[in-house]
């Protein structure tokens, strides 16, 4: 039984994180930091322009943005701009994903920042990266999906190329800025030294392609599609069961004879053209066709209870509700409540990390604010007072 802890006990909660970012990569790297303590203040428009992750208080901005505080601010305005120095001044990292023109313009460069706080972090995330070609292009996961070979290789066999069901290069790219700042916050903790760390949704997507991508840059091979059978190891993919369908993975010798005792196929297993790895590799039709016809006369929770035990992974085809009501996953305890003053308690999906000495807290402190929610609250702790800040609100520069 995980114990309570406090928000100070958090491993990142003596860090000040600035959130400059919009859409969802950045979001993406900075709840990772706010999850696990870090003091973070949500930098946005005085003006509503909309967001592509929906409304605030639906459900997609809230798991994006709990944990933050929220500040509007007009960047552009001279008394915004001062209000952000005070922001970066007492910052640890600032995390943003403007085109450079526009971080020149504002003053964040990392050069720029250094004059402020020499110990700064700056994150950036960016499309197609910071220079380049593409640099100034806009990146959105579907477009990267494309360029990065990942729907190439998506999809059944001659049906064309398919996207991932998910935001899978935004939020790859977030987690991957997320390790970054972490990186350079122990480089930081040994010489003291600041830096700018930046990765994009391309470069993020290429290192993801993993032993896809591998196969090319050693062996020069384009992987294709495959639809849901693995591309380089059989029997691994979906079969028929009696009532549905099921995932089996018997792609090792010894899984593939469990798999034929589990399931009494003896004909299967004594099947020279199956009799090897690369034999049923070279056989993968036919072989596919044949444990179809053997999984067909079970029912899934059969072919479960069976396989799993014989050391065969197998496992059922969820939808997203079946899979969080599963029992493991509701052992797991994947979601945690934060009480929103409109919403009431809401149901949020925790970090994925475990850790030993820091369990996860029992609720998120704080649900994703609305714009400009912390305002005065947090203009007080740079050192605003009330007639300073009712200026500035006057002023247009905070909302």
């Amino acid at each position: 039984m995980a114990s309570h802890i406090s928000d100070s006990d958090l491993p990142l909660s003596r860090y000040k994180v600035l959130d400059l970012t919009i859409a969802r990569a950045g979001p993406v790297a900075v709840r990772l930091l706010a999850d696990w303590g870090a003091d973070v203040t949500r930098v946005e428009a005085t003006v509503d322009r909309g967001s592509v992750t929906g409304r605030r208080r639906g459900a997609d901005e809230q798991n994006l943005h709990r944990n933050k505080r929220s500040l509007c601010l007009d960047l552009k305005s001279p008394q915004g701009a001062e209000v952000l120095r005070r922001l970066i001044a007492q910052s640890d990292v600032v995390v943003e994903n403007f085109r450079s023109a526009v971080k020149e313009r504002l003053g964040l460069t990392y050069a720029q920042l250094k004059t402020i706080n020499p110990r700064i972090i700056l994150a950036s995330i960016s499309g197609f990266g910071q220079d380049g070609p593409y640099s100034d292009r806009p990146g959105v996961d579907q477009i990267v999906q494309g360029m990065c070979g990942l729907s190439s290789v998506t999809g059944e066999p001659g049906r064309g190329p398919v996207r991932v069901g998910i935001a899978i290069s935004d939020t790859t790219a977030g987690m991957f800025l997320g390790q970054g700042i972490l990186l350079a916050l122990l480089h930081r903790e040994h010489t003291g030294e600041g830096q700018w760390v930046h990765t994009s949704l391309i470069e993020s997507m290429l290192n993801k392609l993993d032993f896809q991508a591998a196969r090319y840059t050693v062996d020069g091979e384009v992987a294709q599609q495959q639809g849901n059978s693995h591309p380089t190891v059989v029997p691994m993919g979906t079969y028929r069961s009696r009532d549905g369908l099921v995932n089996i993975a018997a792609s090792t010798s010894r899984m593939w004879e469990g798999f034929c005792e589990a399931l009494g196929a003896s004909a299967l297993r004594a099947n020279a053209a199956y009799r090897d790895a690369a034999s049923r590799l070279a056989n993968r039709v036919a072989l596919d066709a044949d444990i179809d016809r053997v999984t067909a006369q079970f029912d899934t929770a059969d072919l479960v209870a069976r396989l799993n035990p014989a050391g065969v992974p197998c496992g059922p085809i969820y939808d997203i509700g079946q899979a969080f009501e599963d029992p493991q996953v509701q052992h797991l305890r994947m979601t945690r409540p934060a009480a929103h003053p409109a919403m009431g308690e809401i149901a949020l999906v925790r970090s994925a990390i475990n850790l030993s000495a820091c369990p996860h807290p029992e609720r998120f402190h704080h649900a994703g604010p609305d714009p400009g929610e912390q305002s005065d609250a947090l203009l007080r702790e740079l050192g605003y007072d009330d007639p300073a800040i009712a200026r500035l609100r006057g002023e247009g520069a905070v909302a």
